[in-house]
């Protein structure tokens, strides 16, 4: 059975919220929109994930991330997932409503 295309959404509105957020990774306050590495969440050769699959990393821990760095490619999927959740959390505070 063929795996589904995860279809490619674009959100300027969730990247600028994300990038309000601090570093997930080390609480830096300049974060940047850190997209996943994974193509089950779109990635591909040449094309970013989705923007739904986004977390706020510095550029120092974004670097880590894009790099695998003292982590297996797996290690780093499970890492990501927590802390998409995590963002998704941190988004929501406030008014209840997710961003994107």
């Amino acid at each position: 059975m063929k795996a589904s295309k995860v279809q490619i959404c674009r959100s300027a509105k969730r990247l600028q919220a994300i990038r309000t957020l601090p570093c997930v990774r080390c609480g830096n306050p300049d974060s940047q929109a850190a997209h996943s590495n994974f193509a089950e969440h779109g990635k591909g050769k040449g094309i970013k994930a989705s923007d739904e699959f986004t977390i706020p990393l510095c550029i120092t821990c974004h670097q880590w991330f894009d790099q695998y760095q003292g982590m297996t490619v797996d290690q780093s999927r499970t890492w990501f997932v927590e802390m998409l959740d995590k963002t998704n959390r941190m988004l929501s505070v406030g008014d209840g409503h997710e961003v994107f």
